[in-house]
C-alpha cells in the first residue's frame, strides 16, 4: 500500500502527548522521518523511543515554541542533523477557560505566548525554511473557537482566532512559493488537555456537536495528513474543521 508521505521529514510541535502525540505515530505510519519537538524532554524523548522501538525513524527536541531564540535553534540543528524538513505541524498549545474579568494579564499573556506567538515563530522560521528549499507544507492548529465564539473563553478564543487568520494571510503571500499553509480546527478532542472539564462542563460541550461526542486525537492526525500530503495539493489556506458538524450549526 502507498505511504502517503513517503520520503518526508515532518516537525511536529507540541509532540509529546494528546493530538501532537498521535500526529506522530500517523505521520510515521506514513512513511515520514518524524521529528518531535516539545518543551517537556522527558516525555518528548520517551514518545521518540517509543517509535523508535516500533521501527520508526524518529527525532526529538526539547523546545519552548514561545521562545524566538529556542525555535529558531530548533530549525538550525533540524538542518544540521537532517539537512531538512518538508512538513512542519504547528501544534503546541494550552488550553484557559475564564471570562475575561477572571483572567489576569499573566493569564492572558501565557496563552497568547504560546498559542500564537509560539506558532508565529514555528511558522517563521518553517517558511525561512521553505524558501530556501523552493516548497513546503504548513498545518497549523488551530480550533472551533478560531472560527466561533464561545462563552467564557477569552485568551484561548483570541489567539486560536488570530492562527486561523494568520493561516489565510500567510497562504496567500507565500502561494507562489509552492509552499501551502492550512489549519485544522477541531472540536473538543478526548485528550489530557480536557482534564479541567467537570464533568457537567464535558457534557455540555459533547451535545453542542451534533455527532454527540468527542472527537479521537487519530481523527485529527488524519485530518493532518490529508492536508500535509500530495492529495490536497490545490489547497491552502483552509481552515478545516473537525468537529462533528460544530461549526456547522
Amino acid at each position: 500500500m502507498y505511504a502517503l508521505l513517503e520520503g518526508k521529514c515532518s516537525l511536529v510541535t507540541g509532540a509529546a502527548s494528546g493530538i501532537g502525540k498521535e500526529i506522530v505515530r500517523r505521520f510515521a505510519q506514513e512513511g515520514s522521518v518524524v521529528i518531535l519537538a516539545d518543551i517537556d524532554k522527558e516525555k518528548c524523548i520517551e514518545v521518540k523511543e517509543s517509535l523508535v522501538q516500533d521501527g520508526y525513524h524518529a527525532y526529538a527536541y526539547c523546545c519552548d515554541v514561545s521562545n524566538d531564540l529556542n525555535v529558531r535553534a530548533l530549525f538550525h540543528q533540524i538542518k544540521k542533523d537532517i539537512g531538512k524538513v518538508d512538513i512542519v505541524v504547528s501544534n503546541a498549545g494550552v488550553d484557559q477557560v475564564k471570562a475575561i474579568h477572571e483572567t489576569s494579564f499573566e493569564d492572558w499573556q501565557k496563552v497568547i505566548d504560546i498559542n500564537l506567538s509560539g506558532l508565529f515563530l514555528t511558522n517563521k522560521y518553517a517558511i525561512e525554511a521553505f524558501l530556501d528549499e523552493g516548497k513546503g507544507v504548513i498545518v497549523n492548529i488551530s480550533s472551533i473557537i478560531g472560527l466561533v465564539g464561545q462563552k467564557s473563553i477569552t485568551s484561548y478564543a483570541a489567539s486560536k482566532g488570530g492562527v486561523s487568520n494568520l493561516t489565510r494571510s500567510l497562504a496567500v503571500t507565500y502561494a507562489e512559493h509552492n509552499i501551502r499553509i492550512n489549519a485544522v480546527c477541531p472540536g473538543y478532542v478526548d485528550t489530557p488537555l480536557l482534564k479541567m472539564l467537570t464533568p457537567e462542563m464535558r457534557e455540555e460541550r459533547i451535545k453542542k456537536h451534533p455527532m454527540k461526542r468527542m472527537g479521537k486525537a487519530k481523527e485529527i492526525a488524519d485530518a493532518c495528513i490529508f492536508l500535509a500530503s500530495d492529495l490536497s495539493s490545490f489547497i491552502t489556506g483552509v481552515n478545516l474543521p473537525v468537529d462533528g458538524g460544530y461549526t456547522a450549526q
